[in-house]
């Protein structure tokens, strides 16, 4: 289940993680990040002991985007050791998804 990270949490549980972060960055009115939220599940449930998935909310936490320089989502970014080690913008195929993760972790 993927983590939920707000404003607040954001340091702690990313920037802080011992595991790689995989942080989504979606609103709920955003249609294609409704359709990755499974494959975020699966990934989530598959490669949970090697990397932490989570979501922010960008409406609710909107300061977290702003520094990170999201314009559109859903705005994936993987973070390791503090620092964004890859990123990739827009909806794609569970298999996609799972690649590119297992390419930057």
């Amino acid at each position: 289940m993927p983590k939920q990270v707000t404003d607040d949490s954001f340091d702690a549980e990313v920037l802080q993680s011992s595991t790689p972060v995989v942080l989504d960055f979606w609103a709920e009115w955003c249609g294609p990040c409704k359709q990755i939220a499974p494959a975020l599940e699966d990934l989530s449930n598959e490669l949970g002991e090697k990397v932490t998935v989570a979501k922010l909310n960008i409406d609710e936490n909107p300061m977290t985007p702003s520094k990170y320089g999201v314009r559109g989502i859903p705005t994936l970014m993987i973070f390791k050791g503090g620092q964004v080690a890859a990123t990739k913008i827009g909806a794609m195929p569970k298999g996609k998804l799972f690649e590119w993760v297992e390419q930057n972790i």
